[in-house]
């Protein structure tokens, strides 16, 4: 199969969807977004909001997205069992999908920024519990 370039909502959305069927499959990563997220459609369009804003600077996600409170509150919904190797498990199935479908510097540029994302996110999360 050829890979394609990341260039419109079109193929965000697509990375999204394939990205979080097999989220929702795995065996560490399943359980927690199985439990948190109730209306799947909803988060996936909200999703590829945050990816497209992202990605191409398009599209109504400007100023709508605070991923560190989304994140911090998960957290506490699981009670406060998110460890760093959950990000390492969502990193790894985030490169293999867009390796799989995708090529180019948009591409490039969505492992770079999850890898940065995720870094950051579960250090506020472990911030948030140190001052709770």
């Amino acid at each position: 199969m050829d890979r394609a370039q990341i260039s419109s909502r079109k193929e965000v959305d697509f990375l999204v969807r394939r990205f979080y069927d097999q989220v929702r499959k795995h065996e560490v990563l399943g359980p927690v977004f199985n439990h948190v997220v109730k209306d799947w459609e909803h988060h996936l369009v909200h999703l590829s909001d945050f990816w497209e804003m992202i990605l191409l600077q398009t599209g109504p996600g400007r100023g709508k997205f605070n991923p560190t409170k989304v994140h911090r509150e998960v957290d506490a919904q699981v009670n406060h069992q998110i460890e760093q190797s959950h990000f390492g498990h969502w990193l790894e199935l985030w490169f293999a999908t867009i390796n799989r479908y995708f090529e180019g510097e948009v591409a490039d540029y969505a492992k770079e920024h999850a890898r940065r994302m995720g870094h950051m996110l579960f250090m506020r999360i472990w911030e948030a519990r140190n001052n709770s």
